[in-house]
């Protein structure tokens, strides 16, 4: 990238920050959702409907965004757009419209909630005369804010640089200038877009090789992990469903948690210990969106391994949120992506968070509609802590086997196997003999009694 182009966006990013003219207020924007005839019936890649939002939903996730990066979204609309125009997406009228609301309230960025084409892109600038976002670049936007490890700011750099690629074509002139061939009468020689484009290319590769070392390194790790065989607990689910609040009660980490989109970008893994002994690893990964820019999912694809990899996905939903159902189909495609049935209920656990905001009347109905024939989803709030035991108890169950009832009696030579056993089981009833034994009676998971199984027999070998 030149010097001039590089200036020109690190200039336009430290107005985003300080709020413009050294105001030291936060940048005002507006914020436009639009809605295509098409909006109402979407088909995924395999052809199936997808639950269309409602426009005031889209709208509020839109402002959502934009203050996830401290903006000030200073107008907000829904622009209905009967026939989209290949110039500029909406229509002159209501890009005339947006022409003076940005006038009369002094706005400095437009974002549009919807996919633009660097056209598109361009010929809003123009007319609005102020920087245009799209969906995409927003979200790039507040990843590249939210990194904070090497690995996440590498992927954030990759996904930015693919999304840039193709919108060189901008309204400075100094692209349009060619560098000459040798001599007077020499060929035109490469335009100085061509270079730019060559630069960003071989930036991307390099990335790609950097990002591939921190791959090599995560699988390093994971093997490590599997020496150690505990197993992998992965909660995914719509960005602000309450995941990094959920991970927080599990383990009593201090992930950030706050009511704010994508509040956690890069993944953090902490070992657990459930109610019967049963070690965990659980693993916290960024949030998911609807339209997840395609250059992130594949820019991330190394974090979102974790996923892959785990023995358990917890799927956590906002169960107060209107748009709850077609939230869960977006995280529902994303894991299908990423090779994760959500349909396999022996990996996959749907958990509904959120419940404290619900009426009582509600709450019953929902949980009546979703049994319909199978164990309705884990009801939790991640905030009270209800629920939290059952969940604990449903992860244990499932990474470890079902709670058994075991009986042994230790002999003297294997009473050091009596603290392993308080860690690891219910300990219901002890018994000292005479001799020297101990007689217990205790519940285990049947992993866990696999393990004293093996145990007693290394120690009467």
């Amino acid at each position: 990238m030149t010097k001039q182009n590089d200036a020109s966006r690190k200039g336009r990013e430290q107005s985003a920050h300080d709020g413009g003219a050294g105001s030291g207020e936060a940048t005002r924007a507006l914020v436009i959702v639009p809605v295509l005839p098409n909006h109402a019936r979407q088909e995924d890649d395999t052809g199936r409907v997808r639950l269309a939002r409602s426009p005031e939903a889209r709208l509020e996730e839109a402002v959502g965004l934009t203050r996830a990066i401290d903006l000030d979204p200073v107008q907000t609309s829904i622009a209905i757009v009967a026939e989209p125009r290949p110039a500029t997406l909406l229509g002159s009228g209501k890009v005339s419209e947006l022409a003076e609301a940005v006038k009369d309230k002094h706005a400095e960025l437009a974002i549009v909630d919807h996919p633009l084409t660097p056209v598109q892109q361009r010929n809003l600038e123009k007319e609005l005369n102020v920087k245009v976002l799209d969906r995409t670049g927003l979200i790039l936007e507040i990843f590249g804010e939210r990194a904070r490890t090497k690995e996440g700011t590498l992927q954030v750099e990759l996904a930015h640089l693919n999304y840039q690629k193709g919108r060189l074509v901008r309204s400075w002139t100094h692209l349009e200038r060619q560098r000459g061939g040798a001599g007077f009468l020499g060929g035109p020689g490469e335009t100085q877009i061509e270079a730019d484009r060559r630069a960003l290319q071989e930036k991307i590769i390099r990335l790609k090789r950097e990002l591939e070392t921190v791959r090599r390194t995560r699988d390093l790790h994971r093997a490590k992990r599997k020496k150690v065989p505990f197993p992998v607990v992965a909660i995914v689910g719509y960005t602000n469903a309450g995941k990094s609040t959920l991970f927080n009660k599990l383990t009593g980490a201090g992930v950030l948690a706050e009511d704010m989109l994508f509040a956690t970008l890069d993944p953090t893994l902490r070992r657990v210990r459930l109610p019967h002994g049963t070690p965990i690893i659980l693993s916290d990964t960024v949030g998911f969106i609807s339209d997840l820019p395609t250059h992130l999912v594949a820019a991330f694809r190394a974090t979102l391994e974790e996923v892959v990899e785990a023995d358990l996905v917890i799927h956590l939903r906002d169960i107060s949120d209107p748009d709850t159902a077609a939230q869960a189909e977006d995280v529902e495609r994303i894991l299908g992506d990423l090779g994760v049935d959500a349909a396999d209920a022996n990996r996959v656990v749907e958990v509904w968070n959120k419940v404290d905001l619900l009426d009582e009347g509600n709450r019953e109905r929902l949980l009546a509609e979703s049994a319909d024939g199978k164990r309705p989803p884990i009801a939790i709030s991640a905030v009270t802590g209800e629920g939290i035991v059952a969940l604990k108890a449903l992860i244990e169950t499932r990474v470890s086997g079902e709670l058994q009832s075991v009986e042994i009696t230790l002999q003297p030579a294997q009473l050091g196997m009596v603290d392993w056993l308080y860690r690891n089981g219910d300990v219901i009833k002890r018994t000292d003999n005479e001799d020297g034994s101990v007689s217990l009676s205790l519940m285990a998971t049947e992993s866990a009694r696999e393990e004293i199984e093996g145990r007693l027999q290394r120690k009467s070998g």
